[in-house]
């Protein structure tokens, strides 16, 4: 309310230190490390800056201090409920320190991504949070020169460029296929769609789970370069039911898909799993809620992102982790849609079979 202004119109901060009470440097270091600070003056320099209307020059810190407080996030899709999940977890974390998120969408394209890490690294980020293992070189090359921490997500691997966090997709569709061998199943078909990297690990699994049983057929595998969605899911497997009539089962790569080929079976009047057993991947909320209820490949999408963003933030901060690729695992959470009443020894018990955990959740009133 009349208070001045420069000729631009902008607010200067030593105004905000006058109408705090404290001097320009209090201020700065306010904006730079607000728990340098005490309460009182804390309080007092957010309410001046408030006030105000100040917004710090993050262009000129960035200058002064070689580094901004911007976290980069770069995930593949902001409409794909499993990355809803990990953003979530991200933003939970990151919200009570004093870094931002700027979050970026790749779209599944390895040159956009390398295009937009060019962009983060010339804004210098306190930090990055990057999707996958698959960047192309000269992602790579950006990545192991960039001087901030770094966070890989969504799985692990041999070679990570700084810090990992995630699971195995290979072993989690072997998984998936152990516990289909485990009711009784043979004839087990695979649907799959975009096949970005992470969902070919899980065909990869799949087949290789197949292979060891002595089971493979190529004939079992329908996949799309199509963006996945559950229309595509009852499409693929009709598709799959002309080509192999006598499947008995059915390993969806993604969720979406696994309820596409139950409303085919509906459809089609198909029992499950009596006739056909069907098995996702990502364990999303509706595969709970769908009747049949559907048996999924639990991933900890939220644990993902919460914990890559706090490993993050230390890092910055200068407290390392002891380890820096941190695998969170995978659980299959047996529901309905896979649940035989006989028990049925598995073709070659496999020894990397993993537990299985049964959801009781049931549909009856």
């Amino acid at each position: 309310m009349g208070r001045k202004r420069t000729k631009s119109g902008k607010i200067r901060l030593a105004e905000v230190a006058e109408l705090a009470g404290v001097s320009p440097i209090t201020a700065s270091r306010f904006f730079r490390n607000p728990e340098a600070l005490s309460v009182a003056k804390r309080t007092r320099v957010e309410s001046a800056a408030r006030e105000l209307g100040y917004v710090p020059n993050l262009a000129a810190r960035a200058l002064a201090s070689q580094r901004t407080e911007v976290i980069g996030v770069l995930i593949p899709s902001l409409t794909n409920n499993v990355f809803s999940d990990v953003l979530r977890g991200i933003y939970d974390a990151s919200e009570s320190s004093r870094y931002s998120i700027q979050l970026s969408n790749t779209r599944y394209s390895i040159l956009q991504e390398e295009k937009l890490l060019r962009l983060f690294l010339a804004q210098k980020p306190a930090g990055l949070i990057v999707t996958g293992i698959d960047q192309t070189t000269e992602s790579r090359a950006m990545l192991e020169a960039a001087d901030c921490p770094i966070v890989q997500i969504m799985e692990i691997g041999p070679n990570p460029v700084d810090m990992m966090i995630g699971f195995s997709h290979f072993e989690a569709a072997r998984a998936a296929i152990a516990h289909l061998f485990a009711q009784g199943h043979r004839r087990i078909g695979f649907v799959g769609a975009r096949m970005d990297p992470r969902v070919q690990r899980r065909l990869d699994g799949y087949v290789a789970a197949m292979k060891d049983a002595g089971l493979f057929d190529q004939r079992l595998i329908v996949t799309t370069a199509t963006p996945t969605s559950v229309t595509l899911g009852g499409a693929l497997f009709a598709d799959l039911l002309a080509r192999e009539p006598g499947i008995d089962s059915v390993f969806c790569a993604n969720d979406d898909l696994a309820l596409g080929v139950l409303f085919e079976c509906r459809r089609r009047d198909i029992a499950i799993p009596e006739q056909i057993a069907i098995v996702g991947f990502n364990d999303l909320e509706f595969m709970a809620s769908s009747v049949p209820t559907l048996t999924s490949v639990r991933t900890n999408r939220y644990e993902m992102g919460s914990t890559a963003a706090a490993m993050l933030i230390e890092a910055i901060e200068g407290k390392r982790p002891e380890e820096p690729v941190l695998d969170l695992g995978f659980m299959v959470i047996e529901r309905q849609s896979s649940q035989m009443q006989r028990p049925v020894a598995s073709p070659r018990a496999p020894e990397w079979a993993p537990a299985v955990q049964n959801d009781s959740v049931t549909n009856d009133p």
